[in-house]
């Protein structure tokens, strides 16, 4: 089997347009009817469900917990989405509660999601707190879009389970991401013939 994934060189919200299109596509591909997404401040939702208005695409749209960098995400933008048949769930942000229970597993498992990139920790995040809530099934195979701050840059088809069952979730595709990680941008491969890094020449 072969498929396309689509690299960005830099993350952001100029990919937002483009993501959202090949998570579309996506979707379309395997018959996928529900797409999570990461939505901070609902711009990128809102652009999602009117590109999609005509797809049969169903979002859950999951934005910061409350209090976590203040209500960013309107109760009139939620009214409107629900009208147009998607769901807003405001659930516990599971890589953030090292401040409430003391552990810094969530803060391990975030930075080894990172290593692929922002949005890739976001994604499982999101998908893990939208079963949480009931809003996916446990083994439900749906798209998931997130990014590195605003916009969206990285999309992933998965199966979903929940937080207490993180072993049952899987991450078959992906679909796009930026090349940078968080920890910064890829290294540059040395020239042919070149050395590892490591080594010196004899």
């Amino acid at each position: 089997m072969e498929e396309k994934i689509v690299y960005f060189e830099k993350p952001g919200i100029e990919n937002t347009e483009t993501t959202l299109k090949l998570a579309l596509e996506r979707a379309n591909a395997r018959g996928i009817k529900k797409v999570v997404m990461a939505s901070t401040r609902g711009s990128t939702a809102s652009l999602a469900a009117k590109n999609w208005a005509k797809s049969g695409i169903k979002i859950v749209v999951i934005p910061h917990q409350f209090g976590f960098m203040g209500a960013e995400f309107s109760p009139e933008m939620v009214k409107e989405l629900e009208k147009q048949g998607h769901t807003v769930h405001f659930g516990t942000m599971l890589f953030h509660t090292e401040r409430f229970y003391g552990m810094n597993t969530p803060t391990i498992m975030a930075n080894l999601l990172r290593t692929f990139c922002q949005g890739m920790k976001v994604c499982v995040e999101i998908l893990l707190m939208a079963a949480d809530g009931g809003h996916v099934d446990i083994g439900e195979q749906v798209v998931v879009v997130s990014g590195s701050g605003r916009g969206a840059d990285t999309a992933v088809v998965a199966l979903a389970t929940t937080s207490t069952h993180l072993a049952d979730l899987h991450i078959t595709e992906i679909i796009c991401k930026p090349l940078q990680t968080k920890q910064g941008p890829p290294p540059s491969a040395p020239p042919q013939g070149a050395p590892p890094p490591d080594k010196k020449p004899a």
